[in-house]
């Protein structure tokens, strides 16, 4: 798995959301990474299946944006946010197996049509009764 660089990541103290108290106005502990695809140093499959994912994280620009803002801590935070984007490039390094296209077999067609015979007669019982009145 390929491992991200950190020179090539940017970080952006910003201040958290939400409640923190007196603290929250003061201290930027939330953290924007930003890592631009194109001009790292990452293998040009994985760039293109990074570029192919529909993130909400990813922009039509090319750039990964990742906030992480759980911990008061912005050391933490940027560890969070490296995590993170660590995860995400696993997540697409990993190249899924070519399914094969492959023939039903025998005994699977002789039961679905099995099933299909049962259901159509439950479907024809269902129907008017018609004999000797």
């Amino acid at each position: 798995m390929p491992r991200v660089n950190p020179s090539e990541v940017e970080f952006t103290a910003i201040r958290a959301q939400g409640a923190g108290g007196q603290n929250v106005n003061k201290v930027s502990n939330a953290v924007h990474l930003r890592f631009a695809i194109h001009a790292s140093s990452l293998p040009e499959a994985i760039k293109e299946r990074l570029l192919g994912l529909s993130d909400q994280r990813i922009t039509t620009e090319g750039v990964v944006v990742i906030k992480a803002q759980t911990s008061r801590s912005l050391e933490h935070n940027k560890a969070e946010a490296l995590e993170r984007l660590q995860a995400l490039i696993d997540r697409v390094a990993h190249v899924p197996k070519a399914r094969k296209a492959t023939q039903p077999t025998f005994g699977s067609k002789q039961r679905r049509l099995a099933g299909k015979a049962t259901r159509s007669q439950v479907k024809q019982l269902r129907g008017r009764v018609s004999g000797a009145d």
